[in-house]
């Protein structure tokens, strides 16, 4: 099942908001005919009591109308004339109108899933939206990446309802089963982000994420533990985030180098100071040495792959190249940050 974000506010909230309105308005009348209780009899010319009243709003406003309890007064027809009988119009269109809503939330949504089915491509899926995956949607959003080419692949129930309240499209069920990640169009997708709760549904959704693919949208997947890794990367994973030994790193860092966590922390938080950047290198750069650029260059993507900057002296800049540098990220321009 496909939950899109809400946009309006769902049909049983509008169902209970009309149906108080009906409620309302027959107590309305109900006061109304009360009050003036004298000017009606009924059948056997008897007065009316406030049953009687109640029975009469009812019959009138749903126009049932049996005539045994009717208005022989002026002033009892004026009021009719003047108020119950719009309200009886006004009854009317709030029970057609529940209906007309429900039924055009229901073709809105069916329309949205059709021209989202058409229309879905080059997207990220999210297979968990627990605290990695909520990270994951977070840093895509921070570098720009459109909501609308988000999916995300949940089966818990409050998952999906904070995924949705977020504006991102929903799809019901577990990423280890094929249908559902067909479903989220795992083939027109630019990339599968795989963060659930366990290393061995890490490794059956990358499994049956590359069994649909053929192995040509990229999968990065997070592990507990690092022992996992290989068996995450032989399933099929294009990366794998160690999430416990990354973790156990910057602890440790914060021991014995407290320094270097506040700038990890600055690198990974956006919009404080530094951030990571990437970008394609210019054409004049092409032949220099990494450390006569500018801004600081700290890593070099060639060909899909890290050059090391080790012995930054020999190695130069070559047509194709990536530059990944550290930029000033208070006030973001350019290249979008990757941090």
């Amino acid at each position: 099942m496909i939950h899109f974000p809400a946009v309006r506010q769902g049909p049983l909230k509008a169902l209970s908001v009309r149906l108080a309105a009906a409620v309302a308005l027959v107590f309305g009348v109900v006061g109304v005919v009360y009050a003036d209780r004298e000017g009606y009899r009924d059948a056997n010319g008897d007065d009316v009591s406030l049953l009687d009243c109640f029975y009469y709003a009812v019959v009138s406003l749903s126009t049932t109308g049996y005539g045994d309890i009717a208005p022989v007064t002026d002033a009892a027809r004026l009021v009719n004339v003047l108020v119950i009988t719009p309200a009886r119009v006004v009854f009317l269109i709030i029970l057609v109108g529940t209906t007309l809503e429900v039924l055009t939330e229901q073709y809105r949504t069916s329309l949205r899933l059709s021209r989202w089915r058409k229309n879905v491509k080059d997207h990220v899926i999210i297979c968990g939206y627990g605290t990695k995956g909520r990270s994951a949607v977070s840093a895509l959003l921070e570098n720009g990446f459109d909501k609308q080419h988000i999916v995300v692949v949940e089966k818990s129930g409050i998952a999906l309802r904070q995924a949705t309240a977020a504006g991102l499209v929903a799809i019901e069920g577990s990423a280890t089963r094929s249908s559902v990640l067909a479903e989220a169009h795992v083939k027109n997708a630019k990339a599968v982000i795989i963060a659930t709760d366990s290393d061995d549904a890490s490794v059956l959704v990358t499994l049956t994420a590359r069994q649909l693919t053929a192995g040509k949208v990229r999968i990065i997947a997070a592990a507990r533990e690092a022992e996992n890794a290989p068996l995450l990367k032989q399933s099929g994973a294009h990366h794998v985030i160690v999430s416990s030994a990354t973790a156990g790193r910057l602890l440790g860092l914060s021991t014995s180098a407290p320094p270097l966590i506040d700038v990890v922390e600055d690198l990974l938080t956006p919009g404080q100071g530094m951030a990571l950047a990437m970008r394609s290198a210019n054409r004049e750069e092409v032949g220099l040495s990494p450390r006569q650029l500018e801004p600081l260059v700290i890593a070099l993507i060639r060909r899909g792959r890290v050059v090391s900057l080790a012995d930054p002296g020999s190695v130069e800049v070559e047509t194709g190249d990536l530059l990944v540098y550290v930029r000033d990220d208070r006030n973001p321009v350019g290249p979008t940050s990757i941090s």
